[in-house]
C-alpha cells in the first residue's frame, strides 16, 4: 500500500480557478447548498458542466471525453462537492460508469454511451446492492436466465441512488449456477430504468427526503448487446469499478458546507476555545484525508489500479464524515429542525438524518477493512 505525496501544478491550479469562476457566477446568492452527493439533481447544471469540458474529463476525445486525468477530474469534483452544486445527475455516470464501459464494453456500447454521458443527456445508477446482499455482493441472488436475443432478469437491487430520476443501471447479476464458488458466474447487464417488468419504490430519509429505492425487477428483458463486458467476469469487473468509487473527494466532503456555514455564521473572536479546538481539528483531518485521496487519483494517471489504497481512504473518509457532525453538534446550542433555522442548522438537521448512510455507500466499515487488511498482508 502506497500513498506519494503530491501537490497541484500551476495548471491544475488555473482549473481550479476557472471552476470556482464558473460556481459563482452559476449559483445565485444565497443558494441553498446541499451536502455532497446527495444534494440533488439538475440536468441543465450538469449540461452546462459538460459544456465547459468538465463531463468525462479522462476519457478519449474519438467518445466525447476530453482526454485529461484523473486529478483534473478531483479538482472539478471537490469545488462541486464545496459549493454544494446540484450534480447528482450526471455524478455515477461520470464517475464509474463511462470508465467502466471504455475499460470493458464494447466499441458499440462505447459509441452509444460514452458520447451521451460526457454531454450529460444519460444519467446511470448503479445495480450492485440487493436486501441480502449488501457489501457482499458475490451473494447477488438477481438472476440474468438466457433466453432468444438476450436475458430476463428476475431479483431485487436496493439502495439503488437516484433510480426515481435516472435512465439506465448496470445491474450484477448470477448468469450461470453456482459451481463452488460464489465469484464465478457474475456478470453486468446495463439496463433501461424504464423497462417493463420495473418497479421502483422510493426508501425515504427520515426528513421525507428521497434519494434511495429499492428496484424490483420481474421478467425484465436485456438484449445480448447490452451485456456488459465478459459473461462471468462480473466480479472481477465490479471489483475494479469500486476503485473509482472508493477514493473520490465525494467520500469525505459531504459535510464540507457544514464546516463552511459553521464559520461563515459567527464572528472568528466570538467561538469559544471548544469551538476553536473543533474547526482546528476538522480542518487538519480534513487536508490529510485530501493528500490521501489526491494521491490515489495521481496513482491511477500513472497506470496503478489502486483498490486496496481506495478502500481505505473511502473507509477513513466516510467514518470521518460522521465524527464530523457529531463534534459540531457537540459544541452548539440549538434545537434542530429540518425545516427552518439559519443555513447552518438547516445542514446539521440534513446531515444528522443522512449521515448514518455514509458507511454504508460503497462498501461498508467491515467490508473495507478486510480489503484493506488482505492488502496489507501481501
Amino acid at each position: 500500500m502506497k500513498f506519494s505525496p503530491t501537490v497541484l501544478t500551476p495548471e491544475e491550479e488555473q482549473l481550479r480557478a476557472e471552476v470556482r469562476q464558473f460556481l459563482a457566477e452559476e449559483l445565485p446568492p444565497g443558494y441553498r447548498p446541499g451536502l455532497g452527493i446527495g444534494a440533488g439533481s439538475d440536468r441543465k447544471f450538469s449540461k452546462k458542466l459538460a459544456a465547459r469540458g468538465w463531463l468525462g474529463m479522462a476519457v478519449p476525445k474519438e467518445y466525447g471525453g476530453q482526454d485529461r486525468t484523473a486529478v483534473d477530474r478531483f479538482i472539478v469534483t471537490e469545488e462541486l462537492l464545496s459549493s454544494g452544486a446540484q450534480f447528482g445527475s450526471h455524478f455515477v455516470a461520470d464517475r464509474q460508469t463511462a470508465p467502466t464501459i471504455m475499460k470493458f464494453g464494447t466499441e458499440e456500447q462505447r459509441r452509444y454511451f460514452i458520447p451521451k454521458i460526457t454531454a450529460g443527456e444519460l444519467a446511470f445508477s448503479l445495480g450492485m446492492s440487493e436486501p441480502d446482499a449488501g457489501s457482499d455482493l458475490s451473494s447477488v441472488r438477481t438472476a440474468g436466465t438466457k433466453v432468444e436475443g438476450g436475458w430476463l432478469l428476475n431479483g431485487t437491487k436496493v439502495w439503488t441512488s437516484g433510480a426515481h430520476e435516472n435512465d439506465y443501471f448496470a445491474v450484477l447479476c448470477r448468469t450461470s449456477p453456482l459451481d463452488g464458488d460464489r465469484h464465478n458466474g457474475l456478470s453486468q447487464l446495463i439496463v433501461d430504468l424504464r423497462s417493463d417488468g420495473i418497479t421502483i419504490n422510493p426508501i425515504p430519509f427520515l426528513d421525507g427526503g428521497h434519494h434511495f429505492n429499492e428496484v424490483v425487477l420481474e421478467g425484465v428483458f436485456v438484449p445480448d448487446d447490452r451485456v456488459l463486458g465478459e459473461l462471468g467476469s462480473g466480479w472481477m469487473q465490479v471489483t475494479s469499478e469500486l476503485a473509482y468509487e472508493r477514493s473520490g473527494p465525494d467520500r469525505f466532503m459531504s459535510t464540507f458546507g457544514l464546516l463552511k456555514c459553521f464559520i461563515a455564521e459567527r464572528d472568528p473572536a466570538s467561538l469559544s476555545t471548544e469551538q476553536q479546538r473543533v474547526v482546528g481539528q476538522i480542518t487538519a483531518r480534513y487536508w490529510t484525508i485530501r493528500q490521501l485521496s489526491l494521491s490515489i487519483a495521481r496513482t491511477i494517471d500513472d497506470g496503478g489500479a489502486p483498490a486496496v489504497e481506495s478502500a481505505l481512504v473511502k473507509d477513513i473518509g466516510t467514518r470521518f464524515e460522521q465524527q464530523m457532525i457529531e463534534w459540531i453538534r457537540d459544541v452548539v446550542e440549538i434545537d434542530l429542525d429540518p425545516q427552518q433555522g439559519s443555513m447552518f442548522e438547516l445542514l446539521l438537521a440534513e446531515a444528522t438524518l443522512s449521515g448514518p448512510s455514509f458507511t454504508l455507500r460503497g462498501g461498508t466499515t467491515e467490508v473495507l477493512r478486510s480489503v484493506a487488511s488482505k492488502g496489507l498482508a501481501r
